[in-house]
Protein backbone atom coordinates (compact mmCIF):
# COMPACT_ATOMS: atom_id res chain seq x y z
CA UNK A 1 0.00 0.00 0.00
CA UNK A 2 1.02 3.55 -0.30
CA UNK A 3 -0.03 4.68 3.20
CA UNK A 4 3.55 6.43 3.79
CA UNK A 5 5.64 6.45 0.31
CA UNK A 6 9.43 6.47 0.98
CA UNK A 7 11.06 9.86 -0.16
CA UNK A 8 12.50 7.87 -3.32
CA UNK A 9 8.91 7.28 -3.98
CA UNK A 10 8.09 11.04 -3.59
CA UNK A 11 11.04 12.10 -5.60
CA UNK A 12 10.17 9.69 -8.40
CA UNK A 13 6.71 10.60 -8.95
CA UNK A 14 7.93 14.50 -8.74
CA UNK A 15 10.72 13.65 -11.74
CA UNK A 16 8.13 11.84 -13.90
CA UNK A 17 5.13 15.07 -13.23
CA UNK A 18 7.96 17.30 -14.45
CA UNK A 19 9.06 15.21 -17.49
CA UNK A 20 12.49 14.89 -16.12
CA UNK A 21 12.60 11.07 -15.52
CA UNK A 22 15.25 8.91 -16.82
CA UNK A 23 14.11 5.49 -18.21
CA UNK A 24 15.20 3.79 -15.42
CA UNK A 25 13.31 5.97 -13.19
CA UNK A 26 10.33 5.41 -15.36
CA UNK A 27 10.85 1.50 -15.04
CA UNK A 28 10.86 1.92 -11.06
CA UNK A 29 7.70 3.90 -11.08
CA UNK A 30 6.01 1.06 -13.04
CA UNK A 31 6.83 -1.52 -11.07
CA UNK A 32 5.83 0.70 -7.90
CA UNK A 33 2.43 1.50 -9.43
CA UNK A 34 1.55 -2.03 -10.85
CA UNK A 35 2.29 -3.64 -7.06
CA UNK A 36 -0.51 -2.03 -5.32
CA UNK A 37 -3.67 -0.61 -6.36
CA UNK A 38 -3.53 1.80 -3.83
CA UNK A 39 -0.15 3.15 -5.44
CA UNK A 40 -1.89 4.29 -8.43
CA UNK A 41 -4.28 5.98 -7.20
CA UNK A 42 -2.15 7.75 -5.05
CA UNK A 43 -0.03 9.15 -8.70
CA UNK A 44 -3.59 9.62 -10.63
CA UNK A 45 -4.96 11.90 -7.70
CA UNK A 46 -1.50 13.64 -7.04
CA UNK A 47 -1.48 13.96 -11.12
CA UNK A 48 -5.04 15.40 -11.27
CA UNK A 49 -4.02 18.00 -8.51
CA UNK A 50 -0.74 19.12 -10.52
CA UNK A 51 -3.17 19.57 -13.65
CA UNK A 52 -5.55 21.52 -11.75
CA UNK A 53 -2.88 23.93 -10.26
CA UNK A 54 -1.70 24.48 -13.90
CA UNK A 55 -4.80 26.16 -14.73
CA UNK A 56 -4.37 29.34 -12.72
CA UNK A 57 -1.59 31.55 -12.90
CA UNK A 58 0.25 32.11 -9.55
CA UNK A 59 2.53 35.50 -9.66
CA UNK A 60 5.35 35.27 -8.27
CA UNK A 61 4.88 37.65 -5.55
CA UNK A 62 1.98 35.30 -4.28
CA UNK A 63 2.63 34.70 -0.28
CA UNK A 64 2.83 30.47 -0.17
CA UNK A 65 2.95 31.00 3.19
CA UNK A 66 0.07 32.74 3.89
CA UNK A 67 -1.85 30.77 1.41
CA UNK A 68 -0.65 27.68 3.19
CA UNK A 69 -1.57 29.10 7.03
CA UNK A 70 -5.25 30.16 5.35
CA UNK A 71 -5.75 26.56 3.68
CA UNK A 72 -5.12 24.92 7.65
CA UNK A 73 -7.52 27.10 8.85
CA UNK A 74 -9.97 26.31 6.83
CA UNK A 75 -9.27 22.36 7.48
CA UNK A 76 -9.04 22.76 11.11
CA UNK A 77 -12.65 24.44 11.08
CA UNK A 78 -14.09 21.51 9.18
CA UNK A 79 -16.02 18.89 11.60
CA UNK A 80 -14.04 15.67 11.76
CA UNK A 81 -15.77 12.64 10.84
CA UNK A 82 -15.06 10.96 14.06
CA UNK A 83 -12.84 12.03 17.03
CA UNK A 84 -10.32 9.17 17.46
CA UNK A 85 -8.95 9.91 13.99
CA UNK A 86 -5.72 12.12 14.01
CA UNK A 87 -3.90 13.36 11.14
CA UNK A 88 -1.14 11.36 9.24
CA UNK A 89 2.04 12.91 9.12
CA UNK A 90 2.28 14.98 5.61
CA UNK A 91 4.89 13.58 4.02
CA UNK A 92 7.42 15.84 1.41
CA UNK A 93 5.42 14.94 -1.76
CA UNK A 94 1.98 15.51 -0.39
CA UNK A 95 3.24 19.07 1.71
CA UNK A 96 3.71 20.12 -1.73
CA UNK A 97 0.53 19.07 -3.39
CA UNK A 98 -1.15 20.72 -0.25
CA UNK A 99 0.80 24.09 -0.68
CA UNK A 100 -0.31 23.97 -4.39
CA UNK A 101 -4.09 23.13 -3.90
CA UNK A 102 -3.67 26.14 -0.94
CA UNK A 103 -3.18 28.75 -2.99
CA UNK A 104 -5.15 27.46 -5.50
CA UNK A 105 -8.09 27.97 -2.63
CA UNK A 106 -6.81 30.88 -1.49
CA UNK A 107 -6.22 32.85 -5.09
CA UNK A 108 -9.60 31.55 -6.66
CA UNK A 109 -11.14 29.42 -4.75
CA UNK A 110 -11.26 26.58 -7.53
CA UNK A 111 -8.80 23.38 -7.22
CA UNK A 112 -8.78 19.20 -6.41
CA UNK A 113 -7.73 18.56 -3.04
CA UNK A 114 -6.90 15.13 -1.34
CA UNK A 115 -6.59 15.21 2.48
CA UNK A 116 -5.51 11.98 4.13
CA UNK A 117 -6.67 10.79 7.98
CA UNK A 118 -5.88 7.79 9.61
CA UNK A 119 -7.94 5.16 10.82
CA UNK A 120 -6.80 1.65 12.70
CA UNK A 121 -6.98 -0.16 9.52
CA UNK A 122 -6.92 2.16 6.90
CA UNK A 123 -6.61 5.74 5.77
CA UNK A 124 -9.88 7.92 5.40
CA UNK A 125 -9.70 9.76 2.16
CA UNK A 126 -11.46 13.38 1.85
CA UNK A 127 -12.00 14.37 -1.86
CA UNK A 128 -13.01 18.17 -1.92
CA UNK A 129 -13.95 19.95 -5.07
CA UNK A 130 -12.98 23.69 -5.69
CA UNK A 131 -15.11 25.91 -8.20
CA UNK A 132 -15.27 23.48 -10.77
CA UNK A 133 -16.90 19.30 -10.68
CA UNK A 134 -14.46 16.33 -10.30
CA UNK A 135 -14.30 13.23 -11.02
CA UNK A 136 -12.92 10.89 -8.75
CA UNK A 137 -12.59 6.66 -8.82
CA UNK A 138 -13.09 4.34 -5.71
CA UNK A 139 -11.05 1.79 -4.36
CA UNK A 140 -14.13 -0.40 -6.23
CA UNK A 141 -13.96 1.08 -9.63
CA UNK A 142 -17.43 3.07 -8.75
CA UNK A 143 -16.85 6.60 -10.39
CA UNK A 144 -18.29 9.68 -8.74
CA UNK A 145 -18.72 12.93 -10.06
CA UNK A 146 -18.47 15.92 -7.21
CA UNK A 147 -20.16 18.91 -7.51
CA UNK A 148 -18.19 22.02 -7.35
CA UNK A 149 -18.02 23.24 -3.28
CA UNK A 150 -18.75 19.49 -2.42
CA UNK A 151 -16.56 16.53 -0.73
CA UNK A 152 -16.50 12.94 -0.43
CA UNK A 153 -14.49 10.98 2.25
CA UNK A 154 -13.88 6.95 1.73
CA UNK A 155 -11.38 4.46 2.98
CA UNK A 156 -8.07 3.74 0.78
CA UNK A 157 -9.64 0.16 0.58
CA UNK A 158 -12.34 -1.60 1.34
CA UNK A 159 -10.91 -4.55 2.11
CA UNK A 160 -11.97 -6.62 5.64
CA UNK A 161 -14.67 -4.25 5.42
CA UNK A 162 -18.44 -5.33 5.98
CA UNK A 163 -19.56 -2.33 3.96
CA UNK A 164 -18.16 0.66 1.07
CA UNK A 165 -19.18 3.54 3.82
CA UNK A 166 -18.94 6.64 2.13
CA UNK A 167 -20.06 10.32 3.51
CA UNK A 168 -21.11 13.29 1.11
CA UNK A 169 -21.32 16.75 1.57
CA UNK A 170 -22.57 19.02 -1.22
CA UNK A 171 -23.63 17.59 -4.67
CA UNK A 172 -22.42 14.02 -6.23
CA UNK A 173 -23.28 11.54 -9.17
CA UNK A 174 -22.68 8.09 -8.45
CA UNK A 175 -22.35 5.24 -10.64
CA UNK A 176 -21.58 2.16 -8.15
CA UNK A 177 -19.58 -0.76 -9.29
CA UNK A 178 -22.13 -4.09 -8.39
CA UNK A 179 -21.13 -6.20 -5.36
CA UNK A 180 -23.46 -7.92 -3.22
CA UNK A 181 -21.39 -9.08 -0.50
CA UNK A 182 -20.64 -5.61 0.14
CA UNK A 183 -23.60 -2.86 0.23
CA UNK A 184 -22.61 0.50 -0.79
CA UNK A 185 -23.51 3.10 1.83
CA UNK A 186 -23.47 6.76 2.03
CA UNK A 187 -24.33 9.25 4.46
CA UNK A 188 -25.41 12.32 4.21
CA UNK A 189 -27.15 14.68 6.64
CA UNK A 190 -29.42 11.97 8.67
CA UNK A 191 -30.23 10.30 5.61
CA UNK A 192 -28.28 7.18 4.72
CA UNK A 193 -28.68 5.43 1.11
CA UNK A 194 -27.80 2.28 0.59
CA UNK A 195 -27.23 0.07 -3.00
CA UNK A 196 -25.47 -3.01 -4.26
CA UNK A 197 -24.69 -1.37 -7.94
CA UNK A 198 -27.01 1.73 -9.14
CA UNK A 199 -26.82 5.17 -10.78
CA UNK A 200 -27.90 8.16 -9.26
CA UNK A 201 -27.75 11.73 -8.02
CA UNK A 202 -27.47 13.22 -4.81
CA UNK A 203 -27.87 16.63 -3.56
CA UNK A 204 -27.55 18.38 0.18
CA UNK A 205 -27.99 21.24 1.67
CA UNK A 206 -28.39 22.63 5.54
CA UNK A 207 -32.29 21.95 5.12
CA UNK A 208 -32.96 19.21 2.59
CA UNK A 209 -31.04 16.27 1.12
CA UNK A 210 -32.33 15.09 -2.60
CA UNK A 211 -31.68 11.63 -4.07
CA UNK A 212 -32.49 10.98 -7.81
CA UNK A 213 -32.25 7.45 -9.41
CA UNK A 214 -31.19 6.98 -12.84
CA UNK A 215 -30.71 2.73 -12.91
CA UNK A 216 -31.03 0.14 -10.46
CA UNK A 217 -32.59 0.57 -6.88
CA UNK A 218 -32.01 2.60 -4.20
CA UNK A 219 -32.99 2.46 -0.41
CA UNK A 220 -33.45 5.87 1.17
CA UNK A 221 -33.73 5.60 5.01
CA UNK A 222 -34.20 8.53 7.44
CA UNK A 223 -34.23 7.47 11.33
CA UNK A 224 -36.69 4.51 11.25
CA UNK A 225 -38.52 5.25 7.78
CA UNK A 226 -36.98 3.58 4.72
CA UNK A 227 -38.49 3.58 1.05
CA UNK A 228 -37.25 2.12 -1.82
CA UNK A 229 -36.33 4.57 -5.06
CA UNK A 230 -36.63 3.15 -8.88
CA UNK A 231 -35.18 4.69 -11.88
CA UNK A 232 -37.00 8.52 -12.74
CA UNK A 233 -38.00 8.93 -9.23
CA UNK A 234 -36.80 10.75 -6.37
CA UNK A 235 -36.78 11.02 -2.65
CA UNK A 236 -36.58 14.21 -0.55
CA UNK A 237 -35.73 14.40 2.88
CA UNK A 238 -36.16 17.61 4.78
CA UNK A 239 -34.47 18.84 8.11
CA UNK A 240 -37.42 20.41 9.91
CA UNK A 241 -40.03 17.73 8.44
CA UNK A 242 -40.44 14.07 9.30
CA UNK A 243 -40.19 11.50 7.27
CA UNK A 244 -39.79 10.99 3.07
CA UNK A 245 -41.18 12.68 0.57
CA UNK A 246 -40.92 10.72 -2.82
CA UNK A 247 -42.30 11.18 -6.14
CA UNK A 248 -41.67 11.22 -10.23
CA UNK A 249 -38.66 12.88 -11.40
CA UNK A 250 -39.48 15.14 -14.65
CA UNK A 251 -36.42 17.49 -14.21
CA UNK A 252 -33.21 17.18 -15.91
CA UNK A 253 -31.23 19.83 -14.89
CA UNK A 254 -29.62 18.01 -12.03
CA UNK A 255 -27.20 16.77 -14.89
CA UNK A 256 -25.67 19.97 -15.79
CA UNK A 257 -22.56 19.71 -13.54
CA UNK A 258 -22.20 16.79 -15.53
CA UNK A 259 -22.83 17.38 -18.92
CA UNK A 260 -22.64 21.00 -19.06
CA UNK A 261 -26.42 21.58 -21.07
CA UNK A 262 -29.97 22.80 -19.63
CA UNK A 263 -32.08 20.75 -20.77
CA UNK A 264 -35.83 22.27 -21.00
CA UNK A 265 -39.08 19.02 -21.33
CA UNK A 266 -41.89 21.72 -21.17
CA UNK A 267 -39.85 23.43 -18.11
CA UNK A 268 -42.04 26.09 -16.51
CA UNK A 269 -39.90 29.71 -16.64
CA UNK A 270 -39.72 29.72 -12.31
CA UNK A 271 -37.97 26.79 -12.82
CA UNK A 272 -35.46 27.94 -15.28
CA UNK A 273 -34.63 30.98 -13.88
CA UNK A 274 -34.08 29.37 -10.58
CA UNK A 275 -31.43 27.07 -12.27
CA UNK A 276 -30.02 30.03 -14.27
CA UNK A 277 -29.46 31.81 -10.69
CA UNK A 278 -27.86 28.83 -9.46
CA UNK A 279 -25.37 27.82 -12.25
CA UNK A 280 -24.39 31.42 -13.47
CA UNK A 281 -24.32 32.82 -9.83
CA UNK A 282 -26.96 35.37 -10.97
CA UNK A 283 -30.17 37.75 -9.56
CA UNK A 284 -32.76 36.72 -12.15
CA UNK A 285 -36.26 37.97 -10.95
CA UNK A 286 -39.52 37.08 -12.52
CA UNK A 287 -41.51 40.48 -12.55
CA UNK A 288 -44.66 39.39 -14.07
CA UNK A 289 -46.48 36.37 -12.44
CA UNK A 290 -48.42 36.14 -15.57
CA UNK A 291 -45.20 34.78 -17.73
CA UNK A 292 -44.42 32.74 -14.32
CA UNK A 293 -45.42 29.19 -15.85
CA UNK A 294 -44.58 29.65 -19.28
CA UNK A 295 -43.44 25.78 -20.59
CA UNK A 296 -39.78 26.38 -22.40
CA UNK A 297 -38.62 23.57 -24.57
CA UNK A 298 -35.13 23.72 -25.66
CA UNK A 299 -31.81 22.77 -24.49
CA UNK A 300 -28.39 25.54 -23.92
CA UNK A 301 -25.43 23.82 -23.91
CA UNK A 302 -22.89 25.86 -22.00
CA UNK A 303 -23.86 29.08 -23.65
CA UNK A 304 -23.59 32.75 -21.84
CA UNK A 305 -26.07 34.00 -19.69
CA UNK A 306 -26.64 36.90 -22.40
CA UNK A 307 -27.61 34.50 -25.08
CA UNK A 308 -29.78 32.25 -23.02
CA UNK A 309 -31.60 35.97 -21.88
CA UNK A 310 -32.22 36.45 -25.07
CA UNK A 311 -33.66 33.00 -26.29
CA UNK A 312 -36.19 33.66 -23.67
CA UNK A 313 -36.68 37.14 -24.66
CA UNK A 314 -37.65 36.72 -28.34
CA UNK A 315 -39.66 32.94 -27.52
CA UNK A 316 -41.93 34.93 -25.58
CA UNK A 317 -41.71 38.50 -26.48
CA UNK A 318 -40.47 38.96 -22.87
CA UNK A 319 -38.72 42.54 -21.52
CA UNK A 320 -35.71 42.32 -19.72
CA UNK A 321 -34.45 45.22 -17.07
CA UNK A 322 -31.25 45.54 -15.61
CA UNK A 323 -31.57 47.18 -12.22
CA UNK A 324 -28.02 47.34 -10.81
CA UNK A 325 -27.16 43.44 -10.15
CA UNK A 326 -30.69 42.43 -10.82
CA UNK A 327 -32.30 40.61 -14.02
CA UNK A 328 -35.76 41.38 -14.05
CA UNK A 329 -38.47 39.70 -16.64
CA UNK A 330 -41.80 41.01 -17.83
Amino acid sequence: MHTEPNKTIDDLLVKRILGEASETEKEQINTWVNKEPENYRYLTHFQLIWEQSGKVTVHQTVDEEAAWRRFRERVDTMEPLSDERETVPVTKLWRSILRIAAILLFLAGAGWLVYIQDQKDYQQLTVYSGAESVTDTLPDGSVVTLNKRSSISYPDHFKGLKTRQIVLNGEAFFNVTPDKSKPFVITVNDVTITVVGTSFNVKSSEVKTEVIVETGLVEVAKKSEKVQVRPKERVTASKDKPGLSTGRNDDAFYTYYRTGRLVCDDTPLWKLVQKLNEVYAADIRIGNESIRNFPINTTFDQQPLAEILTVISGTFDITIQHKGEQIILK
